[in-house]
């Protein structure tokens, strides 16, 4: 079960990854992009955490993760966002409850706590738009 979601959480950081790189694109606002920048890198980090951690438990990672499509309004991505952020941020609580290795531990509460920070910059980008 862990291994399962441990790759949806790495499909899910991919995902997120490229639609923020497309988000960035649809402002030119370099306070927006700040933030935007900012879970760029995060989400890259995120990922990188999790590939490692997928390979200590299964010996393989995680291939060809789908992209998604690239937003087309700055409102409506960055609502998307949002949900998104906090849909992870749930996510990564509940798998921390049944971490199968102590190793497991750090990636998971990193990423959780980068999520809440993000969920907070998208919440600020929607409402200010």
């Amino acid at each position: 079960m862990f291994n399962e979601q441990l790759k949806q959480a790495i499909e899910d950081e991919y995902r997120d990854y490229y639609y923020y790189k497309s988000l960035l694109k649809l402002t030119d606002d370099p306070y927006w992009q700040r933030f935007i920048e900012h879970a760029i890198e995060d989400e890259k980090s995120h990922y990188e955490m999790f590939q490692q951690l997928h390979y200590m438990l299964t010996g393989d990672f995680v291939q060809n993760p789908p992209k998604p499509g690239p937003p087309t309004n700055l409102k409506q991505a960055a609502k998307e966002a949002l949900e998104n952020e906090l849909e992870a941020t749930d996510f990564y609580k509940e798998m921390l409850l049944t971490v199968p290795i102590p190793e497991a531990y750090n990636p998971l509460f990193i990423a959780m706590h980068d999520e809440m920070e993000h969920a907070i910059r998208f919440s600020t980008m929607y409402n200010a738009l």
